[in-house]
């Protein structure tokens, strides 16, 4: 996996994104039951959508707010966000 890069996010509704990887391959991750866990205060800003998708594409990976939420690329790949 330390070849794929993340090359390409849209928002579809709430708190799915559509992510499209340097191999061509695409998930659609629902990040809501990560956010609405409650287990980290510096996310509960996430519930708000328009904080949520305020994103960008770093070095290849999805991040928000200066690093203050990433995941790593092999688990947006596998969709497979762990709370």
């Amino acid at each position: 996996m330390e070849n794929i890069s993340i090359v390409k996010v849209k928002h579809l509704f709430g708190y799915i994104l559509k992510i499209q990887f340097s191999d061509g391959h695409i998930s659609i991750v629902d990040f809501s039951s990560f956010i609405f866990s409650g287990k980290h205060p510096d996310y509960e800003q996430y519930r708000d959508t328009c904080f949520f998708v305020d994103f960008d594409i770093v070095d290849g990976n999805l991040n928000w707010h200066d690093y203050n939420m990433i995941f790593p690329i092999e688990d947006l790949y596998k969709n497979n966000i762990v709370n």
